[in-house]
């Protein structure tokens, strides 16, 4: 899958996960507030699993911060496609984005500062500002704007932090399913790889979910960048950028609840009334 739509499943994840709104699933609510910000975040922690190609677009969202990362995550995960793109990678992915939230100093201004968790953020949201193109060449750019929103959130959400690694648990997980219903398939057990057997690789249908390699697949969207992938992302990218707009008209102070069912109820009369 490309990677602005790994970031564009994020935020629709976020959003569906996180959020009360119509059409949304509430299994962990945050405030609206925390709707927006957790989008941004998790729609960088999306990419994370990219991280691990050294020239890869997101390596190079954040110089030399980026770059340094990824050559680190490169070196321990294996390569490109490989420890990053399994249910091990997710756990570590989350775990270190736990540690960093207990990374906080104390500041008789501020209060209690979350100095990890908002390190983090400022990678993450360069991960999201460059798969979503809104980003450019140059290395002052991303950095302003990584900063400077990151700074907003911690400003905007400074108690509500505790989210992070659910943000990056999400993040990741919605990554790999949808690398998973690619061609490419992902090394779900690594460091355990399973190379299929060549009755296996003979086989019609077995020989797609079951790689050569050990990856598993289910490729229902064909290759990365599809015209299936398109398709499929046209609505999902609709649902995070409703959804976090209904969250921010509700911050707002909008009647969005209100205005949402009497038009609803004018729709559902008008088609009773037909």
């Amino acid at each position: 899958m490309m990677g602005g739509h790994h970031a564009a499943c994020g935020a629709a994840a976020w959003v569906a996960v996180t959020s009360t709104a119509p059409y949304t699933l509430g299994l962990y609510p945050v405030s609206d507030v925390g709707v927006v910000t957790g989008a941004i975040v998790c729609a960088g922690a999306a990419l994370l699993p990219d991280a691990d190609h050294h020239n890869g677009t997101i390596a190079h969202s954040l110089p030399p911060v980026s770059e340094a990362v990824a050559d680190v995550v490169e070196k321990i995960s294996g390569g490109h496609r490989k420890g990053t793109h399994s249910i091990l990678g997710v756990a570590v992915f989350t775990a270190l984005a736990w540690a960093a939230g207990l990374v906080t100093h104390e500041s008789e201004t501020f209060g209690t500062v979350a100095v990890g968790a908002g390190v983090v953020a400022i990678l993450l949201v360069a991960f999201a500002l460059k798969a979503l193109k809104l980003t450019r060449g140059g290395k002052l750019g991303p950095w302003i704007a990584s900063v400077t929103i990151a700074a907003i959130i911690a400003l905007l959400a400074p108690e509500e932090w505790n989210w992070l690694p659910v943000a990056v648990a999400l993040g990741t997980s919605v990554h790999i399913l949808g690398d998973v219903v690619t061609t490419g398939g992902c090394p779900l057990l690594w460091p355990i790889r399973f190379r299929s057997p060549r009755r296996v690789r003979r086989t019609p249908i077995l020989k797609d979910v079951w790689r050569p390699g050990g990856n598993m697949a289910l490729p229902i969207l064909g290759n990365a960048g599809s015209r299936r992938e398109w398709i499929l992302m046209t609505p999902v990218s609709i649902y995070a950028v409703g959804g976090v707009l209904w969250a921010l008209l509700t911050q707002m102070g909008l009647d969005t609840t209100g205005t949402y069912e009497l038009v609803l109820g004018r729709i559902t009369g008008t088609t009773a009334a037909g």
